[in-house]
């Protein structure tokens, strides 16, 4: 057995890959950091294993992260402009406060082989022009300097049932189009339920135990590399 720590399980992939996780047997402790955590009441009845605590992402020294020895470290922890207030702090919430987390909660012992599963998005791109598409490029270098054991990235497409406090227009609108043309391709969408199975089951197998039919490809750069699944990849091992 092993533990997973999760940072943003309150978010739209998140809250379903904690219930996941929370649910399979393959983890003996499940940890939930965030700004904010998932309410008691919408907690399913099988918690026990459940660790929670609110952590000031200014101060992860106080937070102990690195304390709970995680095996796996899934990330799902972003936002957007908007909702940030501007374009500085959308990059310090959505970059640097991911990879400082990640750094945090990686342990000292060389001997501790850790994973680490980020959640970024499809077109993600370290030098995009575009804002969101160039932080979450540059949030996978910066996980994969950090010296995890493994460090495997979600590329998926337009979010399918992701239910959000702020309802994004084009997002819904989008999300028509997307469902229609996902009749003639898998590349279009993916619900967030499907999506949280196929994380959870990445951090348990690991780049080397993913099954070829996944399509996984090695990604990044020099000294930052990374196991890249995109989203028929996303689809493929959630019903694995």
């Amino acid at each position: 057995m092993s533990t997973a720590l999760i940072l943003g399980a309150t978010g739209a992939t998140g809250r379903h890959l904690l219930r996941e996780l929370l649910s399979n047997d393959q983890w003996s402790k499940v940890g939930e950091y965030g700004r904010r955590v998932t309410p008691e009441a919408d907690l399913p009845q099988n918690r026990g294993k459940l660790e929670q605590k609110t952590v000031n992402f200014e101060n992860l020294e106080a937070a102990g992260l690195k304390d709970g020895r995680w095996d796996v470290v899934f990330v799902t922890l972003g936002t957007t402009r908007a909702n940030a207030g501007s374009a500085e702090m959308f990059e310090k919430v959505d970059r640097e406060y991911v990879v400082n987390a990640c750094e945090a909660a990686k342990t000292d012992d060389p001997e501790h082989k850790q994973r680490v599963v980020y959640l970024s998005t499809a077109a993600a791109d370290s030098s995009s022009h575009f804002l969101y598409m160039r932080s979450k490029g540059l949030t996978e270098l910066g996980i994969a300097r950090l010296g995890y054991a493994d460090t495997v990235v979600f590329r998926p497409a337009l979010f399918k049932g992701a239910q959000r406090a702020d309802k994004r227009l084009a997002e819904t609108i989008l999300g028509y189009v997307t469902g229609a043309a996902s009749h003639f391709t898998s590349n279009a969408e993916i619900h967030v339920s499907v999506l949280a199975k196929a994380i959870m089951k990445a951090g348990i197998l690991g780049s080397s135990g993913l099954p070829p039919a996944v399509g996984a490809t090695k990604a990044g750069q020099e000294d930052a590399w990374f196991t890249l699944i995109g989203n028929k990849g996303a689809l493929v091992l959630a019903q694995k």
